[in-house]
């Protein structure tokens, strides 16, 4: 176990220097509103909404650009209707010079609404270079998924991979958000035995109210146990409270171990709290290096 000033100066100098954030093609005034508290540079990924369209989507990824920092728009593959909806988002990233960076996701609609099941569907038509894709960032998901075994979620990890370094494009992992680092640890660990090198992004609900973040933990499958719960620093007796990813970020920290994880970064699931969030890391930062 390293030392508690140890833990605090890599907490504020390694995992919230160059951390990114998550926002909804809605999000655009709660950005402006935030901007000022927020690292120029910094990658601000813009969801795929299936009650947003591809003006507001666009409209969104030009405005995380305009405000100076690094637009990452997501596409759901399983949203996409076909071939031409894919081929029309791409263009309009390519034309407002924001297709440098994209996530890929499954997405989801238990059923495709078009030609693309999966992220992987979406590499292997051989478009993101075309249209000016440099970086692809795919998921991972440490504490599983709610409707995808573990086995196929190891294949298709492996699979994005290899078809990523194929093209090749540079890529990166973010990982769904959890509360214990446990396991996320322990998939970090499993990746890297399974020789994937690329960065990850580890994903951390930014602060938020106790209610909402368990209501969004049961969602997506995450652990929401007692014990987890203690973890995390949730007060299951006030649930009118509000939790930050303090215990988590700084237990990362001290059982972060660069030759057996690799690099390590952190992304904040936002929950529309982009202000708060950036708000919290920037004091959380400044205390960590006190």
């Amino acid at each position: 176990m390293q030392p508690a000033s140890t833990v605090r100066t890599a907490v504020g100098t390694s995992l919230l220097d160059d951390f990114s954030l998550e926002m909804t093609g809605k999000d655009v005034p709660k950005l402006e509103e935030a901007r000022d508290s927020i690292p120029q540079g910094t990658r601000i990924n813009v969801t795929f909404l299936g009650n947003e369209d591809l003006r507001l989507r666009l409209d969104a990824a030009r405005a995380v650009k305009r405000l100076g920092f690094v637009p990452v728009p997501h596409i759901s593959a399983r949203r996409l209707g076909s071939r031409d909806d894919f081929e029309r988002f791409l263009a309009g990233l390519r034309a407002d010079g924001t297709s440098d960076n994209v996530f890929l996701v499954g997405g989801d609609p238990a059923h495709p609404e078009g030609p693309y099941a999966d992220a992987l569907s979406l590499i292997d038509t051989g478009l993101l270079r075309e249209y000016g894709v440099r970086h692809v960032g795919i998921a991972g998901y440490p504490e599983g998924h709610p409707a995808i075994d573990g086995t196929a979620l190891w294949s298709a990890l492996r699979d994005k991979h290899a078809a990523l370094a194929a093209q090749p494009l540079e890529a990166g992992v973010i990982t769904q958000f959890g509360f214990d680092v446990d396991p996320v640890l322990a998939w970090v660990e499993e990746v890297r035995s399974r020789g994937v090198a690329l960065p990850i992004r580890i994903g951390v609900p930014g602060p938020a109210g106790v209610r909402r973040l368990m209501a969004y933990a049961a969602r997506f499958g995450v652990g929401t146990s007692a014990s987890v719960v203690k973890k995390y620093g949730f007060s299951l007796t006030n649930l009118m409270g509000t939790a930050g990813p303090d215990r988590f970020l700084r237990a990362l920290a001290a059982a972060h171990d660069p030759a057996r994880h690799g690099e390590l970064k952190i992304h904040f699931y936002t929950f529309g709290g982009i202000k708060a969030t950036s708000d919290w890391a920037a004091r959380f930062r400044k205390d960590s290096l006190a």
